[in-house]
Parts: C-alpha cells; sequence; structure tokens
C-alpha cells in the first residue's frame, strides 16, 4: 500500500508528524524484482553524484547594496525574505530581456 503525505517545508512538525515518521522508519524495506537492493557500488555512485548535487546547490554569501525602499519591501516579506530575493534574482537573470531591461 502506498501513501503520500505532503509537509510544510516552512513549519516545524506536529508531534502526530514526528510519531508518523518514526512508524514508518521502524518498518522494513520490502525489496522485489522490480526495485531490488542497491550495491555497495551503486550506494557509492549515488552518494559522490549527491555530493556533487549539494556543493552545487550550496548558496555563497555575497554582499550586496539596495536601497532603503527595496530592502523594506524585502523585509516587508517576512521571514526568509533573502531566500525570496534570491529566486528572484535567479529568475530574472534567466531572461535575457528582463537583464538588458537593467543595464
Amino acid at each position: 500500500m502506498k501513501v503520500q503525505y505532503r509537509l510544510d517545508s516552512n513549519s516545524s512538525l506536529t508531534e502526530d508528524q514526528k510519531k508518523m515518521l518514526e512508524d514508518v522508519e521502524a518498518k522494513p524495506v520490502a525489496y522485489d524484482e522490480e526495485c531490488p537492493p542497491l550495491t555497495e557500488d551503486q550506494l557509492e555512485r549515488f552518494h559522490r553524484v549527491a555530493e556533487n548535487n549539494r556543493a552545487n546547490r550550496r548558496k555563497q554569501t555575497v554582499t550586496l547594496r539596495l536601497s532603503p525602499q527595496a530592502l523594506n519591501r524585502a523585509k516587508s516579506l517576512g521571514k526568509g525574505y533573502t531566500s525570496v530575493l534570491s529566486r528572484i534574482l535567479e529568475d530574472v537573470l534567466r531572461d535575457s530581456s528582463m537583464v538588458e531591461k537593467y543595464l
């Protein structure tokens, strides 16, 4: 039986959610012909790929000068406003016409 449950990454886990995760962790893994256990070599390769992906996603600290108006507007977005600013920059920088508009 497959059960899906979506967690909100912006809020803390409730006691019920913690209990549910502990219960799932205690259950055995059921392997079959479509999903056999991974070999040590496969696990090592997955680990290397995951580490490379993590390094590519790691955020870097930079100093950025913003106008007081822009900073106040960003802070008005609430907790996590720096992540929101990062996503806005990523979207704008992907669009060459938007970049040209501000050059």
